[in-house]
């Protein structure tokens, strides 16, 4: 494939011609902020925050859909970008929930670190706020609307898998919302408890309940393992602390590694040193397992135990 030359804040580098601006930078080693890219997931261009500055262009261009071309000149962080950048994030705050010190997501929210990285802070106003709707009828994900930024990762990556498409847009304006099926609760709804929304969420919307009050994520180590369920070899970090595996936790799912909720509860209990108890889903409502029944391992056992006393 062709290449072209562009020029990205002064610095001249050659890249193949169908690669976005997002992609180009970071080749460079320059991070342009970005809430609802992706480079597993389609271009959605929503959240607004990747626009950049390009010679001979009337408007600022979203770096994440906009293709790079022979000769371009491109300004990551100028004055009117920099402006922009922090009128988008001012508005995020002022909807969001002012309880950073204490969410889950505190140490990894991109939202947090680029209100930091452009010094934007919350502020007292009598403004309408995301409605604070909480569900939390799944042992395995809290969802927390008042936290969620509309960014529609959650729905893309859920909407990749043909068999699974639990999540989607509802609503229209400020009303916006992400809901589960028919705006069902995650138990009642068909979600399989993969986790796929909660590796690519960029906020504290979506959480791993599983690792709720375990530490901070400055406390822990964390090593990548490949789970041993099937051949996709999906990718978890397990985290420790004192030398002791507390928490397992789903990496983004990508080249087409689905992530399911067998692996993630096989991977738990292999490295984990007291995994917490499993629940299974039957007729819509969670119930506490044993791990045999959790994993499918039923008829197995069974067999397992009937060959070893026929061999005795």
């Amino acid at each position: 494939m062709a290449n072209v030359n562009i020029i990205i804040n002064g610095q001249k580098v050659e890249v193949p011609k169908d690669y976005n601006i997002i992609q180009a930078a970071e080749i460079l080693g320059i991070d342009i902020p970005a809430l609802c890219y992706d480079s597993n997931l389609e271009v959605a261009g929503a959240c607004r925050l990747c626009l950049v500055e390009v010679e001979r262009s009337e408007k600022l261009q979203t770096a994440c859909s906009t293709k790079v071309k022979d000769g371009m000149v491109i300004y990551t962080e100028s004055e009117k970008v920099v402006r922009i950048r922090k009128q988008i994030l001012q508005l995020l705050l002022d909807s969001h929930p002012n309880d950073c010190l204490t969410c889950e997501k505190a140490g990894e929210c991109l939202l947090q670190e680029y209100a930091y990285r452009y010094g934007v802070k919350f502020k007292e106003h009598n403004g309408v706020k995301r409605p604070k709707y909480i569900d939390n009828s799944s042992p395995y994900i809290l969802k927390d609307d008042s936290k969620c930024i509309l960014c529609g990762k959650c729905v893309r990556t859920c909407n990749d898998i043909d068999e699974r498409r639990v999540l989607s847009f509802s609503n229209r304006g400020y009303d916006t919302r992400i809901i589960s099926d028919t705006d069902q609760t995650l138990e009642t709804s068909k979600c399989v408890s993969c986790n796929r929304c909660v590796a690519v969420c960029p906020v504290g919307a979506l959480i791993d309940r599983r690792q709720i009050n375990k530490d901070r994520v400055w406390n822990l180590n964390s090593r990548t393992i490949n789970c041993k369920s099937c051949d996709y070899g999906c990718e978890f970090e397990v985290l420790s602390q004192n030398k002791k595996n507390i928490a397992v936790k789903a990496k983004h799912p990508t080249n087409g590694r689905p992530l399911c909720l067998r692996g993630r509860l096989i991977t738990e209990l292999m490295y984990l040193d007291n995994p917490d108890k499993p629940y299974r889903k039957v007729d819509g409502k969670f119930i506490e397992s044993s791990w045999t029944k959790a994993l499918g391992l039923g008829k197995i056992m069974e067999k397992i135990e009937k060959v070893e006393k026929d061999n005795a």
